[in-house]
């Protein structure tokens, strides 16, 4: 029977031997570097920077190229004077140079502005993704841990059965205390094999996080930055926290479009220069055969409908929800803060009472199944005895993963994480 449990335990196993195994630190690198999410981020940025290009070059110089080739089938006159030739060629080239345009000047300003905040969307993008993975990374050691639990609990169960069978086959035992090991030893194997495909959907999640062909194992230990002084935290909270910073420069970028729709009612001012080329002769067309010209055109706006009007108007209501925004984001750190310290508090100290509780548990249940030995209990106090003791080495795991959670979430509320 043993042998059999043994062959079971490593092919169950087999699948982890070969299973990658890496450091929290590396977790969040990989993860932070492949993700899609944080992928998406970057390509954000380079979206940005396309439409920047894109609202630039009306405030650069262009310059342009024509040529024009005509080809007649005769010859045209008016009054024995030609005014056509057979074949005629001209070409042109056309320099146009802004010189006063203040909207275009503003707006190539303001796409700089969403370049720094695409940049900065990136670093919130991945702080998303590494509070994830570590949060991924932490319930696959809690679930290792619960295999463990659950296996202890199974050996415990299982030497229980054969007690109570060497008992009955004796005639010292009864036929109902062998039957409740063995429900109790049923119910502890159920629990164990969810326990292992929940370590196994938590494995493959946290491959997935950082972009791996399967699943991934992690490192027994784990080390996690000292939290900060509350004062501390707070401030960086507002100061570091990338979330806090797209938002803060959102409403920055917001001020200034609003600020500037002066620019709107400004006149253009642009200067056109073009020489040609004209293969006529002077005989036939008024147009020298080789030449320049140059304007300057003023562009006066006077009336456009309220268009002007309600596009200040959009942009100062656009700037007032930013700031609204800005402000309740300020106020979420905030809280976000000071209830992560509250949380890892309580966790410190429900992880004391479930360490003592499991302790004690064990500490009745060797108690218990000494007196059973000695027939002074019954099987069914054995049975609530390893039942408890089990459920307060669930509850110790449980509470040692809140506590790691705790621990995560203030880091990242507080702006050091990752």
């Amino acid at each position: 029977m043993r042998l059999l449990d043994a062959v079971a335990l490593l092919l169950i196993a087999a699948p982890a031997f070969g299973q990658e195994k890496i450091t929290l630190d590396e977790a969040v690198r990989r993860a932070t570097a492949r993700n899609p999410t944080a992928l998406i981020a970057e390509q954000e940025i380079r979206r940005a920077e396309g439409i920047l290009k894109e609202v630039r070059a009306p405030a650069l110089p262009i310059l342009s190229a024509n040529a024009i080739a005509t080809r007649n089938d005769a010859e045209r006159d008016l009054a024995g004077r030609p005014i056509a030739p057979l074949s005629s060629r001209s070409a042109n080239v056309n320099l146009t140079v802004p010189l006063f345009v203040p909207q275009r000047w503003l707006a190539w300003s303001h796409a700089g502005d969403q370049v720094d905040i695409a940049r900065t969307s990136l670093e919130d993008a991945r702080r998303f993704v590494a509070v994830a993975t570590a949060r991924t990374y932490i319930t696959v050691m809690a679930q290792h841990r619960l295999v463990q639990v659950t296996t202890q609990a199974r050996d415990s169960a299982r030497a229980h059965l054969e007690d109570a069978h060497a008992r009955f086959e004796v005639g010292s035992g009864n036929r109902l205390d062998e039957v409740r090991a063995g429900q109790e030893l049923a119910s502890d194997e159920a629990q164990l094999a969810q326990a292992e495909a929940n370590l196994v959907r938590a494995r493959e999640a946290l491959g997935v996080l950082v972009a791996a062909e399967g699943p991934i194992e992690v490192e027994e230990q784990l080390v996690l930055a000292p939290p900060p002084a509350p004062d501390d935290a707070l401030r960086e909270a507002e100061e570091n926290r990338p979330d806090v910073q797209v938002s803060r420069q959102r409403a920055e970028a917001a001020r200034r479009v609003s600020r500037d729709s002066w620019a709107d009612y400004m006149p253009l001012l642009t200067a056109v220069v073009q020489p040609f080329y004209n293969s006529n002769t002077p005989t036939i067309s008024t147009v020298p055969e080789t030449g320049w010209q140059a304007q300057l055109v003023l562009t006066l706006p006077l009336f456009d409908g309220g268009f002007r009007y309600g596009l200040r108007r959009e942009r100062s209501a656009f700037y007032e929800e930013s700031k609204a925004q800005l402000d309740g984001l300020l106020r979420e750190a905030r809280s976000e803060v000071r209830a992560a310290f509250e949380a890892v508090r309580r966790a410190d100290e429900s992880v004391q009472s479930a360490r003592r509780a499991a302790g004690l548990a064990h500490e009745a249940l060797d108690m218990t199944m000494l007196a059973y030995r000695e027939g002074a209990t019954n099987d069914l106090e054995v049975v609530d005895a390893e039942r408890r003791a089990r459920d307060a080495d669930v509850a110790a795991l449980s509470a040692e993963d809140t506590a790691r959670q705790a621990r995560i979430d203030l880091l990242s509320a507080s702006g050091r994480f990752p």
